[in-house]
């Protein structure tokens, strides 16, 4: 059995981990053995995976500048004698150094998103460093087609070594709603009411800011009595929101959930999700929503126009535009028509192109291939 070791710099709540959970859940027994390895420790997400399917290790690094903490990871690796090793993100690259020093000799690099100091892929230095350890990168693993053109145009990354592969959804687990009553939600939220949702960390990045300020523009236009707003995850951005929505006098309509473990069944409550990112690699929550029979509103950033086809299964906006988030708020909650047609395109999608089975049957492809042209004698993978 192959052993690929993982490295993130911290296995917490987000989209990366998500879709880690997902390829180990659901990962084929027999051929791999995982462990993953997290540079500043794992937090309760990790319960979210089946007992046996993955080991955990901290290298245990001190926040700020911590040199030895190569040194441990070195020894670690050296210890754990991976087939493969699979860093994720910019924040664990330089793991794949570590990794070649160790003597790994399959190394991938997984881009998952960029950086919320680099949303757009150009920052100057960090480049210096992905061209840094581009030679030492066997294959690229990109998560969007997005990812995979700037590694190609802005790094250098021979369009060989670059192989995307879309994160899959648990079409079972999210699906169209069949409770009808929406239970999962207060009172006041049922019934007529037109429920605007969205999940995901609230963080700068995710800009939930500019969908406050669009629920309450929207609320108070004519109909805008029955929109209600959830927003199921934490974060520092969540006081602000709160704050927002308590001096615009709607906070009796809107509920910011915090961390949740029923994510299916709110989704399933909702009539319309919204996610207002200033960017993404691909959104697991946009995969998620659209599975469930959900008409899309999001930023046209990072891949996400790869998941929303405007018009077809939702709508995009510029970054920030709470006018134009507004008016696409108003349009759903009064054309019934609209969100059906547009929530059934979304799980026709979801159900042609990004199945759990095909995300994971690619990565096992990917580990196989690469791990059986490790004995070369050029030591070439490619």
């Amino acid at each position: 059995m192959k052993r690929v070791v993982h490295v993130v710099h911290h296995f917490g709540t987000g989209g990366m981990e998500n879709g880690m959970v997902n390829l180990f859940n659901n990962f084929p027994p027999g051929d791999f053995e995982h462990h993953v390895v997290c540079l500043q420790g794992y937090s309760h997400f990790v319960e979210r995976i089946r007992d046996g399917r993955v080991t955990f290790h901290d290298v245990k690094k001190t926040p700020g500048k911590d040199p030895a903490h190569y040194l441990r990871l070195w020894k670690m690796l050296r210890t754990l004698r991976p087939d493969i090793l699979h860093t994720r993100n910019l924040s664990a690259l330089e793991a794949v150094l570590i990794g070649w020093l160790a003597g790994v000799p399959v190394r991938i690099h997984g881009e998952h998103g960029r950086d919320v100091f680099d949303l757009d892929g150009s920052n100057a230095r960090y480049n210096r460093l992905r061209r840094l350890v581009r030679p030492f990168v066997h294959r690229y693993l990109t998560v969007s087609r997005d990812l995979q053109n700037w590694l190609r145009e802005a790094i250098g990354v021979d369009a060989a070594r670059v192989t995307q592969i879309y994160n899959g959804v648990d079409k079972q687990r999210f699906c169209p709603r069949t409770d009808t009553t929406r239970s999962v939600l207060p009172e006041s939220f049922r019934g007529d009411a037109f429920v605007i949702g969205s999940v995901g960390r609230m963080v700068g990045v995710k800009d939930y800011p500019t969908l406050v300020r669009a629920f309450i523009d929207a609320a108070r236009r004519p109909g805008g009595e029955r929109l209600r707003l959830v927003i199921v995850g934490d974060g520092g951005e969540r006081a602000r929101c709160q704050a927002l929505l308590d001096e615009a006098g709607v906070a009796d309509r809107a509920w910011l959930t915090g961390e949740r473990k029923d994510i299916p069944e709110l989704m399933q409550a909702f009539d319309l999700f919204v996610l207002p990112s200033l960017g993404e690699g691909i959104s697991n929550t946009i995969l998620e929503a659209m599975a469930c029979g959900l008409p899309i509103v999001s930023t046209a950033v990072g891949g996400t126009p790869e998941l929303v086809d405007d018009g077809i299964n939702g709508r995009l906006f510029v970054p920030g535009d709470v006018a134009a988030l507004s008016t696409c708020v108003q349009e759903y909650a009064s054309d019934a028509a609209l969100r059906n047609a547009h929530g059934s395109a979304s799980r026709q999608k979801i159900e042609a192109s990004f199945s759990i089975e095909a995300m994971v049957a690619a990565y096992r492809d990917a580990y196989l291939a690469l791990s059986a042209k490790q004995g070369r004698p050029d030591g070439s993978t490619t």
